[in-house]
């Protein structure tokens, strides 16, 4: 059908001629045929070399950093640590394959959407075949529980009418109109005259001839965007930015520190062995476990909460998000229709038109049904005291529906539809302009209105119905508890929210500005709208856009790639398979655990309670997470710009090495090894929803977290430098190491204390600095306990030797130093900002 136009613009014996077919099917051997050329109709899957993709997880700086950690642990003849390094990078690996495998795993779950069986006519003969065997121009019969499994052009349809909610985020259901010729460039949602493939019939039946089958269908292209690679998250970004730079000063330190030791006359052993030391200091590879951990206790965390992690990096990335662009059905609102206003003339008869022209059963059928059911106190009570005679089914060119019931010992005529197709025969015309304002006034406020109608029954025969309009009554889709609030705690943390569906713009704006997403100045954009723009005006609209109505997946994924390309960090909620590639795409993507298989597939993320409320408390508790891996980078770089400091300005100086290579990772074990397996516990400092997100590149290592982490490391290098450089003067060599070896343990021990708190003074509040978190004094005690079992049971496997009394003078004037800097510099901070508040 290359070149002509779209089925859905063509009449039916158009469409019939075009696909060389007829009313009475394909035989089988043109069936065959067919099949034959097309393929048939299943979704294809690419095919993945998996040890290609294993092997592509190696390949980040900071994996080559944790090598080059693993070959010097090995070199010092520490296996453990070896070991343990290794064992992590495989790990880290493991995962990323895990993830990167989940693009198959969400073309296996679409392809569920099309394994069923299907009611086709062959040689004439309706004959029951599996879907995968269904052929372009087959006629299918379709009736209400089937689902569609092939994209289709309706030629006969009785009261049918279709879930597309999967497909176009459309929460009613579409009524169906065969006869209708659409314009060629009807949006999905536009179908009326078709059904697309992995949707599901819920009223009426129909019959229609296949236009498009497997890799052509609509279902196909929405399946393609779940192959693509999801994108990193913010603080894989944020680490490699940083590892590249950390790196590159690394090579110009050791380079630095060699060219001044071949100056000095040291021989090639001993330059090595200042290049061994230079290295153990600058690697903190006990960062990447830690982050880890931090990453495992927020997960957990979270999935006390009903929210499931399904890529570790995704609890910071909720931390770092600046954009929720939130499904609205089952997320925003409760998923189900609702009667949110009436008008009665007579609110008797409009109560038993409600509950006699319904065909809902118990809490199943049409979502309009469904919700008059439940307004209806006793609705069941109503229908069977007033039993049913005859019944004309929803007519989707009428748009209306009517029944015959017994009321009160006579036959009655009960009548629901459109307002303005009720009207032309209704009796009481007076009351007919009062109705359209009340009318008016419910479709404004985004309610989708039926007029209901009753008489008495003269006849099967649409001419002789005779009705008065008796009442009016308005559905929506009722927001969920606790949206509001949460919209305004996202608001206040700098976090712009955006509802996206796929209903009408008035509908959308009148749920969201009940919820607070919509406000007076921000506009509502469509799928239209975004198709008309390019990418630079799309990205201006969207920074007043808080609604985006009557959207496809190719728009959703588009708003997703213009936010992220302006540096927004998305997360994308949904659960219909029209929101795979916005899930896939976005930064994270966000699936509702009532959500289809392959939305949970796509996503990193599935929270168990759908609810808006939910995201945002998640939010919060990544927030703290990004706020503890910021507290342990800092903490750990800290430590090794220290000791960096240390080893190089002794080695300027051309005094021995202050600290071995063993010492060293001694302290990393006793210090690094114990105090930061405790960050993952800090609590909430302060409101973290009361500051806005930062961008992924400042997230960690932003100004203010360079110059602490550079001002401690320089201060305490130069310290324990002058400290050791006194020392040498005085006592041997050996004991001036163990003082700077012990020292370096202790105060590194008040730098992780320092470290629970980044936002204020430690003595500002002493009790919240005392319960932050506890754990981090036990880690004090089991630190001290194994430093003081190296310096005085074993100091020979350190070469060290026991300190006098008199020395732990020098570690407690370091220790004290080491405290007084860090608090120095957050008075300074806090002080500051407060001066640069604005006056009340």
């Amino acid at each position: 059908m290359d070149g002509e136009l779209p089925p859905h613009a063509q009449d039916i014996e158009s469409v019939q001629a075009s696909l060389a077919t007829s009313y009475e099917g394909l035989s089988d051997g043109e069936a065959r045929r067919r099949l034959d050329l097309y393929g048939k109709n299943v979704l294809e899957e690419e095919e993945i070399s998996r040890f290609r993709i294993f092997l592509q997880q190696f390949r980040n700086f900071l994996i080559y950093i944790l090598f080059a950690a693993a070959v010097i642990s090995l070199f010092a003849g520490d296996v453990k640590d070896f070991a343990v390094i290794i064992a992590l990078i495989l790990v880290n690996g493991i995962i990323g394959y895990w993830q990167e495998l989940k693009a198959e795993t969400s073309i296996r779950a679409l392809k569920k959407l099309t394994e069923s069986t299907a009611s086709v006519v062959r040689d004439g003969r309706t004959v029951e075949i599996p879907s995968s065997e269904i052929a372009v121009g087959d006629v299918v019969l379709l009736a209400e529980g089937d689902l569609v499994t092939a994209d289709i052009r309706l030629f006969e349809s009785v009261g049918l009418a279709a879930d597309e909610s999967a497909m176009t985020g459309e929460s009613i259901p579409v009524s169906k109109d065969h006869g209708a010729v659409l314009d060629p460039d009807a949006r999905a949602y536009e179908l009326v005259n078709s059904l697309l493939s992995g949707t599901t019939v819920v009223r009426g039946s129909g019959k229609g001839f296949v236009v498009r089958t497997g890799h052509d269908t609509y279902l196909a292209k929405i399946a393609q965007r779940a192959q693509e690679t999801s994108s990193e998250s913010p603080f894989t970004r944020a680490i490699g930015h940083f590892s590249v730079r950390y790196a590159v000063l690394i090579i110009v330190l050791l380079v630095l520190v060699g060219m001044v030791a071949f100056l000095q006359g040291r021989d090639l052993i001993g330059i090595a062995y200042l290049m061994v030391a230079e290295l153990v200091s600058a690697v903190p590879e006990g960062l990447p476990l830690v982050v880890t951990m931090v990453m495992v206790v927020g997960a957990l965390a979270l999935s006390r909460k009903q929210t499931l992690t399904r890529h570790l990096p995704s609890v910071e990335t909720l931390g770092s998000a600046t954009v929720i662009a939130s499904d609205k059905t089952g997320t925003i609102t409760e998923g189900r229709l609702a009667v949110q206003d009436s008008y009665a003339v007579d609110q008797r008869a409009l109560t038993l038109a409600a509950a006699l022209c319904n065909d809902a059963g118990e809490g199943s059928g049409d979502p309009i049904d469904v919700a008059l059911s439940r307004w209806v106190d006793g609705y069941a009570g109503v229908r069977k005291r007033h039993p049913r005679t005859w019944t004309f089914p929803f007519d989707t060119a009428m748009k209306l529906m009517a029944t015959a019931n017994e009321v009160d010992g006579a036959t009655r005529f009960f009548i629901k539809g459109a307002f303005e197709e009720l009207a032309r025969h209704a009796g009481n015309r007076d009351d007919l302009e009062d109705l359209k304002v009340r009318l008016d006034a419910m479709a404004g406020g985004g309610l989708r209105v039926l007029a209901f109608g009753a008489g008495d029954w003269r006849g099967e025969d649409p001419d002789a119905w005779r009705y008065d309009i008796v009442g009016l009554v308005g559905f929506m889709d009722p927001p969920k508890d606790g949206v509001r609030e949460s919209v305004l705690t996202a608001r206040r943390a700098g976090i712009h929210v955006m509802m996206i569906t796929g209903d009408y713009p008035l509908t959308a704006r009148s749920v969201a500005g009940e919820v607070a997403i919509w406000r007076k100045g921000d506009s509502v954009l469509t799928g239209s709208d975004i198709a008309s723009m390019d990418d630079e005006e799309l990205a201006a609209a969207l920074e007043r856009a808080t609604v985006l109505a009557r959207v496809l997946p190719e728009h959703k994924y588009r708003v997703v790639r213009v936010l992220q390309d302006r540096g927004e960090i998305v997360a994308v909620s949904g659960d219909g398979v029209n929101d795979v590639p916005a899930l896939k795409a976005a930064d994270l993507g966000i699936a509702m655990g009532s959500g289809t298989e392959a939305a949970k597939s796509a996503a990193r993320m599935v929270i168990l309670d759908n609810n808006l409320r939910v995201i945002v408390h998640a939010i919060r508790n990544g927030r703290v997470i990004v706020d503890n891996v910021r507290k342990v980078i800092y903490y750990l770089l800290s430590t090794a710009i220290s000791e960096i400091v240390l080893i190089s300005t002794a080695i300027f100086a051309g005094l021995p090495l202050p600290l071995l290579p063993i010492q060293i990772l001694w302290i990393n074990l006793v210090t690094d090894g114990v105090q930061d397996k405790t960050f993952p516990f800090i609590k909430e400092e302060g409101d973290v929803m009361n500051r806005p997100p930062k961008p992924p590149a400042l997230q960690f290592f932003e100004r203010r977290q360079i110059t602490r982490i550079l001002i401690f490391g320089l201060v305490m290098g130069v310290a324990s430098f002058l400290v050791f450089e006194h020392l040498v003067d005085r006592l041997p060599y050996e004991s001036a190491n163990a003082i700077i070896f012990t020292a370096f343990v202790v105060f590194q021990w008040c730098n992780g204390i320092q470290a629970q708190k980044e936002h204020e003074p430690f003595f500002m509040n002493i009790r919240r600095s005392l319960t932050i978190n506890p754990l981090i004094y036990l880690s004090v005690l089991i630190g001290l306990a194994l430093q003081l079992a190296a310096i005085y049971a074993v100091p020979s496997w350190f070469n060290a030797v026991p300190l006098a009394a008199e020395h732990w003078a020098y570690v407690a004037l370091l220790c004290v130093v080491a405290f007084a800097v860090v608090e120095t510099i957050k008075w300074a901070e806090y002080l500051t900002e407060r001066a640069a508040e604005p006056a009340d």
